[in-house]
């Protein structure tokens, strides 16, 4: 939630793009080895302020998208694919249809736009609150003429007040659901979500957006977007290396990767003692040059007696953010001589994936043991390595 209020995000990847002139939907393109709409429910994942996305699709496809791209890429954020309508107005009504009843905020993307950014999301969904509508886009760069049917200029609009609409678009639930409703009474067929909100008589607000939130419609575009990941590869991105070791001990429970595993004995710490997180946040803090965990939350603060470890990656999570980075991806290790940690580990991935807004494919994590040698090796302790890049926040 942000600021109380419940935000839902309809992704409308509902259409044929017969433009396109391909065998598959757009949306299942591949760009830089991911599929766009993957890439597009990945920044949505990634947003703080998302609670829950709607993704609609053409009925033949909810099978292959399901299986394909939300769970192979674990978005858990999503809470319903749905089979979408013959235009895009009816997929959004659908859409607002399916959202969770405690809905304030409504954001409607096209899952044909992957490179919206994280700040544009939260940007909307700020003056959503404030003011109930809003769609991101940016000023026209050529001088726009309107034409007849003879294809004559009748028309020079002034540039300066043209812009071209992009997605997400968002509104105050009750607000865009109203405005759809009007328009089905009344037969009309607008080209987006704002307009409906206009005939409505409420006056929805322009935010800046950004050159690089294309719409892939053309094959053009594809070359186009192409170009937008190379640029975005080369942005900035840290690496940093973490690693924690903790006593066994009686009387303790033993908890790795936020899981509780059956053992005769625990780790020893001020916190949960949750070795393998503890590594991660180091790694993390150390990539963004900000010190490590024994800075943070020191064991001599009673606040963090006991605590989750799995609460304390949130909050490592947002340090990074505020400074402008977060997580590409992990490689952790965990290194015990007992108990087997292989059935426990797709558990832990899911936990520190949806803790760290990321996606499953980027995190990585191996067990192994010491072939009884060292304090590991005697059943003495449990140590863990881990080594995380992050990025520039988009």
């Amino acid at each position: 939630m942000y600021e109380g209020k419940w935000v839902s995000a309809i992704i409308a990847a509902a259409g044929q793009g017969k433009r396109m002139n391909l065998p598959i939907n757009k949306q299942y393109l591949l760009l830089g080895g991911k599929p766009v709409l993957a890439h597009t429910l990945e920044t949505f994942q990634r947003c703080l302020f998302i609670d829950e996305m709607i993704v609609v699709v053409q009925a033949e496809e909810r099978s292959y998208c399901m299986e394909n791209i939300v769970q192979h890429y674990g978005f858990d954020k999503v809470a319903a694919v749905i089979p979408g309508g013959a235009e895009r107005q009816e997929s959004v009504y659908k859409g607002l249809k399916a959202v969770d009843e405690r809905c304030d905020i409504i954001i409607v993307h096209d899952g044909a736009r992957p490179f919206v950014k994280i700040q544009d999301i939260e940007s909307s969904i700020r003056q959503a609150i404030a003011h109930g509508a809003v769609g991101i886009g940016v000023p026209v760069k050529d001088t726009i003429k309107i034409v007849d049917e003879q294809k004559i200029i009748i028309d020079t609009p002034q540039r300066s007040k043209l812009w071209a609409i992009q997605t997400p678009q968002t509104f105050s639930y009750s607000l865009l659901l109203e405005a759809h409703e009007k328009a089905r009474e009344e037969g009309f067929t607008g080209t987006d979500d704002t307009v409906l909100v206009e005939r409505i008589g409420h006056p929805v607000r322009i935010c800046m957006g950004s050159d690089e939130n294309i719409k892939i419609t053309t094959p053009a575009d594809v070359h186009i977007a192409e170009s937008i990941m190379k640029k975005r590869k080369g942005a900035d991105m840290r690496v940093g290396l973490g690693y924690d070791v903790h006593r066994l001990v009686e009387g303790r429970a033993l908890i790795i990767g936020g899981v509780h595993i059956p053992y005769e004995k625990g780790l020893q710490g001020h916190s949960d003692a949750d070795v393998l997180l503890h590594a991660i946040k180091d790694a993390m803090l150390g990539a963004a040059g900000l010190g490590d965990i024994g800075k943070h939350f020191p064991d001599r603060d009673e606040r963090y007696k006991g605590i989750s470890s799995i609460k304390l990656l949130i909050e490592v999570k947002n340090m990074l953010r505020q400074k402008g980075y977060s997580v590409n991806n992990i490689d952790a290790t965990i290194i015990a001589q007992a108990p087997r940690m292989a059935p426990y580990i797709d558990e832990m991935k899911k936990n520190i994936a949806h803790a760290l807004s990321i996606s499953i494919d980027r995190l990585n994590i191996k067990a192994t043991t010491t072939e009884g040698l060292g304090f590991a090796g005697m059943g003495q302790g449990i140590a863990a390595q881990a080594v995380v890049s992050i990025l520039q926040s988009e």
